[in-house]
């Protein structure tokens, strides 16, 4: 089962439609996806990559074998395989803030999120464009009122002598908006649920970024797009690297239903069969939107 792939310079010439449904597929039927051509300094995610690695052997390697998660593993089951940490970008950022990140790793970081930031915002037009909603409702609404919220949590799942006792990442939905991912060009280990079994992600190729959709934007879509269910396995063969960036609503962003992705509710089958009688043989959507009409009518006279 191949992996939904959205080449985001399609957009521009006569493959737009045929993209656009691609990508409104993987959203509904997969809740996850990989983009090509997507703008993004293929130098830059290499520097990205080598630094993080070289930060993690240098100042989180030796500590995490020490740690009580790797000497108790025989014992645990509720805890994660991981060595991570998490840097806020917007509205205000910490990185300068973390013990031990280098000068070089904090500006080439800050780069690499200014040209994120920009790919999440143009998916998330191409979404709310699928959807039926101005282009940038998902935007408008994760906002708040300082912007939406990044973050980024890097990780390395570290070898480990017993992956059979042990998840890297035990499995769970995102809570917030839409994921980035830039992933591990050599080691596997992150799979993606799908029609009751798991698909396993391989590591990403020719400059190619994973992305998935969290728990909110389900909810903004009124169930549409899908927050799936994924995790990442423990394994004995080398040590895989994560960068998963979040775009997510800012802390006070109030969320909800598109309401033009709603269902009509609050009526009276009366009414709906009033408005049916005259609309029968017609199509049912604009039927739906006459009766949200009505049904705010009538709330808003307190019927």
């Amino acid at each position: 089962m191949e992996i939904p792939v959205i080449d985001l310079s399609q957009l521009e010439g006569e493959n737009r439609s045929k993209t656009m449904a691609l990508l409104h597929q993987a959203c509904e039927k997969w809740g996850f996806f990989q983009v090509e051509n997507h703008g993004l300094e293929k130098k830059l995610m290499d520097k990205v990559k080598q630094l993080v690695n070289a930060h993690y052997e240098e100042n989180l390697k030796e500590s995490f074998y020490e740690s009580e998660i790797a000497k108790g593993l025989m014992n645990k089951c509720d805890v994660d395989w991981e060595s991570s940490f998490f840097i806020w970008h917007r509205p205000t950022s910490n990185i300068n803030e973390i013990h031990n990140l280098s000068e070089n790793l904090c500006q080439i970081m800050d780069e690499y999120i200014a040209q994120l930031i920009q790919l999440a915002e143009k998916l998330s037009q191409l979404m709310s464009e699928n959807l039926g909603l101005d282009k940038d409702y998902i935007k408008e609404t994760f906002s708040g009122a300082r912007g939406p919220s990044v973050g980024t949590k890097v990780a390395k799942y570290p070898e480990c002598p017993r992956p059979e006792l042990v998840r890297g990442l035990r499995e769970h939905t995102d809570a917030g908006g839409i994921i980035l991912l830039l992933q591990d060009e050599h080691v596997p280990g992150l799979e993606f649920s799908n029609d009751g079994g798991w698909i396993k992600i391989p590591p990403s190729k020719n400059n190619t970024i994973f992305v998935n959709t969290g728990d909110q934007v389900e909810v903004l879509s009124n169930g549409r797009y899908k927050s799936t269910l994924h995790r990442v396995m423990a394994g004995k063969d080398g040590s895989r690297l994560s960068i998963a960036t979040f775009y997510n609503p800012a802390g006070d962003a109030i969320i909800s239903p598109a309401p033009k992705l709603s269902y009509p509710h609050n009526y009276t089958f009366q009414d709906y069969l009033k408005l049916y009688g005259t609309t029968k043989f017609s199509d049912k959507g604009p039927r739906f939107e006459a009766m949200k009409k009505i049904a705010n009518e009538h709330s808003s006279h307190g019927v």
